[in-house]
């Protein structure tokens, strides 16, 4: 959609949203529909091909509406989740479509998914030893938890573990930043042996500093084995999954007891929009599930239906699936592809330059969109670039450490960037370099 086009749908749901206003009194307050009613409406899966923008408004006026915003905003949602789960290739037990015990929900952040699925791993910890010893206390147990991740995890896992008051430990990744079944095993035993209880670990998919992906395959059967909950992350990298070409990054999600990615960092929906699968939604609705009255209803024990407050922290929640809806739907599964696919190809563009450089080294495999590289040389040089490109605000990086390596991290993730841009950043980038090695030497 040009920008012509854009303004011209705009105003045409400006129009939408005027019209429904002014004929708000005509429209009944509570739906006829009957739950489950959406499901047998729409297509089990998103559309290979585009669909027209015009086609997408009747239905909602057509599916949409009669169920507005209850129970659509919920339907659509469940039905959006299994869309997305199936362009992923998750096993069937994270979906809902064949009623079983898994299924998906929109947190707003991976932050937010990783604190709800480690607040479930918790209760369900808690009530599986009171079970075994009914002596045992709460805090007599909650004091003995732990937690594990990789050491390159994002600094939101720690901030889960605060929040969810349980110690936890970081692993040390391996030379590819990746956390290894050996290094956990060490630790779980060293904590056992010290009287304490290993219950939770999170894998990355895709690590902010470098990208790195955490091995699931030797990590999920420890965590199956041990009984501890794992809960895979991909904020970043899962979107490019549903590329049949990097699908294999994800192998060993079937391990996982829960599994996380944000489709509003790479999958053009907008945020805040957070994919959250797991293989047993009694986990979730086990450790927040309450019912006062005033939120009771008479659906709420026919099993027809999905309450997602029982799924996450808040209460209230948006209807967040209309603009996956949207999105897969005016993109197409070949679309998005396409979309990350061209990414990729431009992050290995720059790759390529940087290499060309003998005065440039990478730092990381480039496997996705993400380049980490640094000139060749101390941390201050490196330092002091990175402190002249953000100064001159053409381009804008972000770095990381890597080990004891000062790493500046060029990522490529605007819908609109095209190897132009790229090549552009490159030669800004070497002319900063070219008079910070020029400073140094004077």
């Amino acid at each position: 959609m040009n920008t012509s086009e854009f303004r011209r749908r705009g105003k045409e749901m400006v129009d939408y949203v005027a019209n429904y206003m002014e004929g708000i009194e005509g429209r009944q307050v509570y739906p006829d529909v009957e739950p489950g009613y959406l499901r047998p409406l729409i297509p089990d899966s998103a559309p290979q091909e585009p669909d027209t923008f015009e086609d997408i408004i009747n239905d909602i006026e057509k599916i949409i509406m009669p169920g507005a915003a209850s129970p659509a905003c919920t339907e659509l949602e469940t039905v959006m989740m299994d869309w997305l789960g199936k362009m992923l290739e998750l096993p069937k037990a994270f979906l809902t479509e064949n009623a079983g015990e898994g299924g998906g929900v929109i947190q707003g952040s991976a932050s937010e998914a990783t604190l709800v699925a480690l607040l479930a791993a918790r209760t369900k910890a808690i009530h599986r030893l009171q079970a075994a010893s009914p002596e045992l206390t709460q805090a007599a147990i909650m004091e003995k938890l732990v937690a594990y991740s990789s050491d390159q995890a994002h600094s939101s896992v720690e901030r889960a573990g605060l929040i969810g008051g349980v110690k936890l430990k970081a692993i040390p990744s391996d030379g590819n930043f990746a956390m290894r079944a050996s290094a956990l095993q060490e630790a779980l035993e060293r904590d056992r042996a010290a009287g304490l209880i290993p219950f939770f670990v999170v894998a990355t998919l895709g690590t902010t500093t470098c990208c790195s992906f955490d091995n699931l395959l030797e990590v999920g059967p420890i965590c199956n084995k041990e009984d501890m909950w794992l809960h895979v992350d991909a904020a970043y990298a899962g979107s490019a999954f549903i590329c049949p070409e990097f699908r294999h990054l994800l192998n060993g999600v079937e391990f996982a007891d829960s599994f996380n990615f944000n489709p509003h960092k790479w999958l053009l929906v907008n945020f805040d929009c957070s994919a959250m699968w797991v293989k047993k939604r009694s986990d979730l609705t086990g450790a927040f599930r309450l019912d006062p009255t005033y939120l009771k209803h008479s659906h709420q024990d026919s099993g027809l239906i999905t309450d997602y407050r029982h799924w996450q922290i808040p209460l209230g929640r948006r209807f967040r699936s209309l603009k996956m809806w949207f999105v897969f739907r005016m993109y197409g599964v070949k679309g998005l592809q396409a979309y990350i696919r061209k990414h990729v190809q431009l992050s290995h563009e720059f790759e390529s330059l940087v290499l060309q450089d003998p005065r440039f080294e990478i730092c990381a495999e480039v496997t996705l969109g993400l380049v980490c590289f640094r000139l060749k040389g101390s941390n201050k040089v490196n330092e002091a670039l990175l402190q002249r490109i953000n100064s001159a605000k053409k381009i804008h990086l972000v770095p990381c450490h890597l080990r004891d390596k000062f790493v500046l991290r060029f990522a490529i993730c605007s819908r609109t960037v095209e190897s132009a841009h790229v090549q552009r950043a490159w030669e800004h980038i070497k002319e900063l370099a070219a008079d910070v090695l020029q400073a140094e030497r004077e």
